[in-house]
């Protein structure tokens, strides 16, 4: 239900944080003000921007900076860790392997997953089996990388209980046998600035990640400043940008909270244009529902639709792993 939108709404969601785990939370000023705002932001755009979000600016930066000098290294070293199919789809991906319906994407990446144990969702789950492939070198890349995947699986949790009470939900809507043990996807990935001949930009494919949208219910976007890339697609057609705000994370919603949302929330589409002469950095960390979790539209959702569903159940596994399966040359 996106809209003409012209611009990406910011909301401090400082009050939220503050309330997260109150019973009464729904009752608190601060947390209505910016539950109306999630509200308002994930009806007519499927994108907002967060601050006071509570993870360290630090961290933050040194999360790119490191990946920074993960993609500086050597071909030979990096592909170290290159993605198999045997460990579950993660590891290194140099330019070009990433499909996008159907065309290369110009950019390079370390995919992560949640770690699933053998066995542990069947046939389901077996696709996805295996561990993370980090680098050495960078020194000290899998503990940082863990730190941040933790607060951001953390701060994920509390913005959609945010979002749960914007559908008239109880804040833990979105936990218990949808997400009480919420998977997660990270992508760092690495965009090469835009080729150049006689002073002028001529890139080769300037796509750098063609038009999509998001698998699961939450994106976090923690993009490098000084240059804008990302572009959402509004109702019209007209693709608007989404420029790095220091602060903030970008934040969007995936086809997994369309679905439970019945259709009120939309998963936007979006895509990332490399038009900057250098080489750029952005680490995209998606909050998934479980697994195993079937997705369908919520009855709160339901009855705010006359009664009627709109869309059909998804199990979240399936519809992960047929992208998955069709997303990578391996």
């Amino acid at each position: 239900m996106a809209t003409d939108f012209k611009s990406i709404p910011i909301i401090d969601i400082a009050p939220l944080l503050a309330k997260w785990d109150d019973p009464k939370m729904a009752l608190d000023p601060g947390v209505c003000e910016v539950v109306k705002q999630l509200d308002q932001a994930c009806r007519e755009a499927g994108f907002f921007y967060v601050k006071g979000h509570g993870i360290p600016e630090t961290l933050v930066k040194e999360v790119r900076n490191i990946t920074h000098k993960f993609f500086d290294l050597p071909y030979e070293e990096k592909l170290q860790i290159k993605m198999t199919a045997v460990a579950g789809y993660r590891g290194y991906q140099r330019i070009g392997e990433n499909i996008t319906k159907g065309v290369p994407d110009m950019h390079e990446a370390i995919d992560c997953y949640k770690e699933l144990k053998q066995g542990m969702y069947g046939a389901l789950g077996k696709p996805m089996e295996g561990c993370n492939q980090w680098p050495h070198n960078p020194p000290n890349f899998k503990e940082l990388m863990e730190e941040y995947i933790s607060l951001c699986t953390e701060l994920s949790r509390k913005i959609m209980r945010g979002i749960a009470l914007a559908l008239d939900g109880l804040p833990d809507e979105f936990e218990g046998e949808i997400g009480g043990d919420a998977f997660w996807v990270m992508r760092l990935i690495g965009y090469p600035g835009a080729s150049t001949a006689n002073g002028k930009c001529t890139p080769e494919n300037d796509i750098g990640c063609a038009a999509h949208t998001d698998y699961g219910l939450l994106t976090l976007v923690n993009q490098d400043e000084n240059s804008t890339t990302l572009q959402v697609r509004n109702q019209s057609g007209e693709w608007i940008s989404a420029p790095p705000i220091p602060g903030t994370f970008v934040c969007n919603i995936g086809d997994m909270l369309k679905i439970l949302s019945n259709g009120l929330y939309e998963s936007t589409v979006h895509q990332v244009i490399n038009t900057p002469p250098t080489y750029r950095i952005c680490v995209a960390f998606f909050y998934e529902p479980n697994y195993d979790a079937a997705a369908e539209p919520l009855e709160v959702c339901v009855k705010k639709r006359g009664g009627t569903r709109k869309l059909e159940k998804a199990v979240y596994g399936e519809h992960l792993v047929s992208k998955v399966q069709t997303n990578f040359v391996i």
